[in-house]
C-alpha cells in the first residue's frame, strides 16, 4: 500500500541537517505534486529581556525571518515544487510545531533535520526527538 502525501510540512532553521531536510521535502513535493509548507520558528528565548519587550525588535526579527523564508519559497518553486507557502510561528520549536502548527495546517508528513543549529540541545537533537515522539503525523528525520 503506497502512501500519498498531499501536504508536506518542513521545518527550517539554516542548520546543515535542516537544509538537507528542505531539499528532500522539495523533491517529495515536486514528485508527488504535494503542497509544501515551509515553517520556521521565531524563538523568543534567543532574545534578551529588553529585545523581547521591544515590539520594534520582535517585529524586525519577524520581518527578517519572513524575507528569509521567501528565499526558501522561491528556491522550492525553482526546483519544481508547484504549491509552496511559508509560515512563521513563535515559541519553542518542537512544541510549537507539534501543538500549534500541525493541528492548524493538518499536513500528512513532517520533514525535519536531526540536529538544530543552536545551543547545548543541538548535540542531542532534542527538538527532532520531541517531534518524532509527540507528532500526531508521520515524521521523517533527515541526517
Amino acid at each position: 500500500m503506497s502512501t500519498t502525501f498531499k501536504r508536506i510540512l518542513v521545518g527550517v532553521d539554516d542548520s546543515a541537517d535542516a537544509l538537507l531536510a528542505f531539499k528532500y521535502a522539495i523533491g517529495q513535493a515536486a514528485q508527488t505534486d504535494a503542497e509544501l509548507v515551509i515553517v520556521s520558528i521565531l524563538e523568543s528565548d534567543d532574545m534578551n529581556v529588553y529585545q523581547a519587550l521591544s515590539k520594534d525588535y520582535v517585529h524586525g526579527e519577524r520581518d527578517d525571518l519572513k524575507k528569509h523564508l521567501l528565499k526558501y519559497q522561491k528556491q522550492a518553486q525553482a526546483a519544481g515544487a508547484k504549491h509552496v507557502r511559508s509560515l512563521i510561528a513563535e515559541g519553542e520549536p518542537g512544541e510549537t510545531i507539534v501543538k500549534e502548527v500541525i493541528p492548524h495546517l493538518q499536513p500528512d508528513l513532517l520533514i525535519i533535520g536531526s540536529i538544530a543549529k543552536k545551543g547545548l540541545a543541538r548535540r542531542f537533537g532534542s527538538q527532532a526527538a520531541y517531534m518524532a515522539k509527540y507528532s500526531p503525523i508521520s515524521v521523517l528525520v533527515i541526517r
